[in-house]
């Protein structure tokens, strides 16, 4: 009896070993990609708005809306307030999301204040990489324009005083990535090779309207794949 009763249980718990090998296996939990918060600031007359092209790009490509952040400014001021609003701005996006380190996406006027963020006020330390787009590094001859009125505007001026600072020295400090993407006809960048920066990758688009370079498709995957 004791060996029929063994013979059965074998027979059993080879059936179920059978049926465990038949199961398809539990599949592994896919982890999320994570990428570093991008922050995208605007230029001269803009807002958070002016990204609103991007965002849905990266979205579509595989962000979470909570990496996305667009600020928004009071661009007739000076660089320098905005640089401090900048960099309370970023203190607050890795606090609400663990992140060390963001991604900083600029256009026009927005690469003076976050380029002065990144030299004066200890912002390379959080930052990863700094991506201008059509950014008026070295200043432009039609800020004369509107220097009359606006702080920020006679700060974009070629040979400011303020832009001197801002360049003098290393133009891409600390460990920090940078990158340019520039056109080579920016009515607005004057001239176009104002873009670009000492020690960046300086890329040259093509022929962009300036408007249009913060929403250019083309534009974008190149940033994404610098950011990547």
């Amino acid at each position: 009896m004791q060996r029929a009763k063994r013979r059965i249980a074998t027979a059993l718990s080879a059936i179920a070993g059978s049926l465990l090998l038949s199961l398809p296996l539990a599949a592994t939990p896919a982890q999320a990609a994570s990428h570093d918060p991008i922050v995208f600031v605007h230029g001269l007359s803009g807002d958070s708005s002016s990204w609103n092209d991007w965002i849905a790009d990266f979205e579509a490509d595989g962000y979470s809306s909570s990496e996305l952040y667009a600020i928004s400014y009071d661009w007739t001021k000076s660089n320098v307030t905005t640089a401090s609003t900048l960099a309370t701005y970023i203190q607050s996006v890795l606090s609400r999301t663990g992140a060390s380190k963001v991604d900083l996406v600029v256009h026009s006027m927005g690469a003076l204040n976050s380029r002065y963020y990144l030299k004066n006020l200890g912002g390379t330390s959080y930052v990863d990489h700094f991506v201008s787009v059509a950014g008026v590094n070295h200043g432009t001859s039609i800020a004369s324009l509107c220097g009359w009125l606006y702080t920020s505007c006679k700060e974009m001026q070629t040979g400011s005083s303020f832009l001197t600072a801002l360049n003098s020295g290393d133009e891409t400090p600390g460990s920090v990535s940078y990158a340019t993407y520039w056109s080579d006809c920016d009515a607005a960048v004057v001239p176009n090779s104002s873009a670009e920066l000492s020690g960046a990758a300086n890329v040259d688009v093509g022929c962009i309207s300036h408007t249009d370079m913060n929403n250019d498709h083309g534009v974008y995957e190149q940033v994404r794949a610098f950011i990547s």
